[in-house]
């Protein structure tokens, strides 16, 4: 009789305290708000499958600081996981996409400060297109006065000391980076636990799929408009032409681009003239996850994690995914350099 050996499951709990168990002298505490932020997911992710029965889908009736409706399940998962970070008492700011200004947690003291999008591409909520959610952490800078001021938060990404995201999909996928490589976890609703499913997760260094919203094409810059029609000319040397997938959701669309390769862009236009996705909450943390997995992220010229932040909420382009395909993004950005038309 043939003996079935079975692999071994992973928890994320007991993923995060092996890595940290590779530290001596580690205090813990990044490991703690690791496994907060997993636990807040895992209660999202248990709304966002029962949405259609339960009073959740729809707008509040309110906007955010952007302007946008802001959605029940919005406010659902902003919630969940801000309360995740106070309880702990280690995160003394957060700044999410839907408060205006910093949140000041109950530790003024604690050492992390955390930038969130909650639910990145909730206007797919109500017709059921996978959404995530988007997490950042910075190391409080030291300072003689102890007040939290919003000047604390404005660090460029390059100084993350940990980043990730949540997948609500067909499953439910958390991956995440401490600057060591890309690990990925896929919750098991029968037990509710993330399980790991890929400990290096790695980005085809080129890839055949490029995301882009096409319907704004007119006003993009010629650079741009020469590269996207390099990826729909006929090459099979290249794999050319490309093929074309854009979801919406920006997690979704890099998670496919992670798994797939290729590149995922949002460029300025001339109704985002800087662009639209946020750099502290979605760009800089996404832009840490594909490096980390051997790919490239920039602006159009400089890479994202450079740029030093003038405002929490400010925005810039994003050319993002595998190696290859960045870099001739950018080499036809540079040959025809010029503002949007």
């Amino acid at each position: 009789m043939m003996e079935i050996k079975s692999k071994k499951l992973v928890t994320l709990d007991e993923y995060i305290i092996q890595a940290q168990n590779r530290f001596p002298g580690a205090t813990g505490e990044l490991s703690q708000l690791l496994r907060d932020i997993g636990l807040a997911a895992k209660i999202i992710s248990r709304e966002v499958n029962k949405a259609g029965i339960t009073n959740i889908l729809g707008v509040d009736g309110s906007t955010n600081v952007h302007g946008e409706s802001v959605k029940r399940l919005d406010l659902f998962a902003d919630e969940q996981l801000i309360s995740a970070l106070d309880r702990s008492l280690i995160t003394c700011m957060v700044i999410s996409e839907e408060n205006d200004g910093i949140v000041r947690l109950n530790s003024e003291g604690g050492k992390y400060i955390v930038y969130l999008d909650p639910l990145d591409g909730s206007s797919n909520i109500d017709v059921n297109v996978s959404i995530g959610s988007i997490f950042s952490i910075y190391m409080r800078q030291p300072r003689f006065d102890t007040t939290l001021v919003e000047e604390d938060s404005l660090q460029p990404g390059k100084r993350q000391v940990a980043a990730g995201y949540v997948l609500y999909g067909s499953s439910t996928i958390m991956c995440y980076t401490t600057g060591m490589g890309v690990s990925a976890f896929t919750l098991d609703p029968s037990i509710g636990e993330f399980i790991l499913s890929d400990d290096d997760f790695k980005i085809p260094t080129h890839g055949t799929i490029y995301s882009i919203n096409e319907g704004s094409y007119n006003s993009w810059s010629t650079g741009l408009k020469k590269y996207i029609k390099y990826c729909q000319e006929e090459d099979p040397d290249t794999g050319r032409p490309y093929s074309a997938r854009y979801i919406g959701s920006m997690v979704a669309d890099i998670h496919r681009t992670l798994v797939k390769g290729g590149i995922f862009i949002y460029p300025a236009s001339k109704r985002y003239p800087d662009g639209k996705l946020r750099l502290m909450y979605e760009c800089n943390p996404l832009s840490f996850i594909i490096e980390q997995a051997g790919g490239m992220a920039i602006d159009g010229s400089q890479r994202i994690m450079e740029i030093k932040p003038d405002a929490i909420h400010q925005r810039v382009p994003i050319y993002v995914g595998s190696p290859e395909n960045v870099k001739m993004a950018k080499s036809f950005l540079e040959k025809f350099e010029e503002q949007p038309v």
